[in-house]
């Protein structure tokens, strides 16, 4: 037994003793290459011969925030709809493409952005690039792929929102939110809204969007850098160039003058739930990085703050959390709690402001900062050990950032965050006229 004991106790030591050195760790930058083609192609590429491996990722600059007045899901629609036949593939030959080589694809839509990533051998690089090539300029927008696709979504709606008990509370969290900005849409979109479309509308909307000059190619792993930038020229430089202009998001979200409060209300609820939301700098502050910090803080574990206080202390949650939601434009930050039993809202939001003023009044201790630094710093450089892992990191740059340098300044901006930095922006953005205050509750629940 004792042995047994010592070998945990080691194995905890050297946990905690490697997260301290990556934390601590001087991460060498990302030596990437970029360049543009003559149809507005971004290319941004990352070699590593390493292993016989390659990642092809295209992130095209269109989200939920682009969707259509009326037409909410579009840019999700889109996600699906490309898997779909194209001129020279057939329907779902992506997936052929990749996993009978042993690889694998997928992709993703969020507010601002829809990328598709595939990992294979690095020896179908050349057909991955044609590929990717072929249907960003030749898909099948047809009503066979638009109504199948559309049902997918429709469905995909019902069970992750409709069908879950708390489903609607995150929707909730976004509508309520913003006012002004189109991040008031939610992502996976609305039922109504994708039944009433039609399928001119969609072909409008990949023609608009799904063009060279609104995309970045990005390549990680084993190539050799002149044979890539020969196949990316003979199937992306053939792409004609567009002359119309891109629609662009030209809503500005204003500043909260005053706290506001709603109710929603679902059915099949078991237990209430509580959020309050409050607008974030943009992507491109220098404060995210001491908010992420606070987030880690405040919600990462067992031992944060949240789940001390709320869940184990008090008991009033069965789960407590702070989310740090980044944007082009304005960002979202909000506390979460879902109620223990015979628990009320009141006491929720009371305790979650208690625990928002204790970060307010005082510094976080030494010990709190560098066990948040160890944990995002380590996870951080973990998640460039893979190709599909470091070409995230430089789409969310290119993307959120607006460069893919900027992939190289996130770790040291990470390190360098202060208490003193978490209590300021603390203060300067979790005011009580730049709250919202939701209330999630059971269908026909009375007071």
């Amino acid at each position: 037994m004792r042995k047994t004991l010592a070998i945990l106790f080691m194995f905890a030591f050297a946990l905690f003793m490697s997260q301290t050195a990556f934390a601590q760790a001087k991460v060498a930058p990302l030596k990437i290459k970029e360049r543009a083609l003559m149809n507005g192609l971004k290319v941004v590429s990352l070699q590593d011969n390493s292993s016989p491996s390659v990642t092809v990722q295209v992130w095209f600059d269109v989200g939920s925030k682009n969707d259509p007045e009326g037409r909410n899901g579009f840019a999700h629609l889109f996600e699906h709809l490309m898997f779909k036949s194209t001129k020279n593939l057939k329907s779902e030959q992506m997936d052929r493409l990749t996993e009978d080589v042993g690889g694998n694809n997928n992709a993703s839509t969020s507010d601002d952005v829809t990328n598709y990533f595939e990992n294979i051998p690095s020896n179908y690089l050349e057909t991955l690039l044609w590929a990717e090539a072929e249907r960003m300029v030749n898909l099948n927008v047809d009503e066979a792929n638009f109504k199948s696709e559309r049902a997918v979504v429709q469905e995909e709606f019902r069970q992750s929102v409709l069908a879950q008990p708390y489903g609607q509370f995150y929707e909730a969290i976004q509508k309520l939110s913003f006012n002004v900005h189109p991040y008031k849409r939610t992502t996976i979109g609305t039922i109504e809204d994708l039944q009433a479309a039609t399928l001119e509308d969609v072909q409008k909307f990949y023609k608009t969007f799904y063009r060279p000059d609104n995309a970045t190619l990005i390549v990680v792993g084993d190539f050799d850098q002149n044979q890539l930038d020969t196949w990316v020229d003979k199937y992306f430089g053939r792409i004609s160039k567009r002359s119309e202009k891109i629609p662009r998001v030209s809503e500005i979200e204003p500043e909260r003058r005053a706290e506001k409060r709603q109710t929603v209300k679902a059915p099949n609820v078991p237990l209430p739930a509580v959020a309050i939301t409050y607008l974030a700098p943009n992507a491109k502050s220098k404060d995210i990085a001491a908010l992420k910090i606070a987030e880690a803080i405040l919600s990462n574990g067992e031992s944060s703050r949240l789940y001390q206080e709320l869940v184990y202390k008090q008991q009033i949650a069965q789960e407590a959390d702070f989310s740090v939601d980044e944007h082009v434009d304005k960002g979202l930050m909000y506390f979460t709690a879902t109620l223990a039993s015979g628990k009320t809202p009141e006491m929720a939001e009371k305790s979650l402001l208690a625990e928002l003023k204790k970060m307010q009044d005082a510094p976080v201790s030494a010990k709190e900062l560098e066990k948040a630094k160890n944990t995002i710093v380590a996870n951080a450089i973990r998640s460039l050990e893979t190709n599909q892992g470091k070409a995230f990191a430089i789409g969310q740059a290119v993307i959120l950032k607006g460069a893919a340098k900027a992939v190289n300044d996130e770790i040291n901006e990470l390190q360098a965050v202060t208490a003193a930095d978490v209590q300021r922006v603390m203060k300067q953005y979790f005011k009580d006229n730049n709250r919202v205050v939701i209330y999630y509750e059971n269908e026909g629940e009375t007071k």
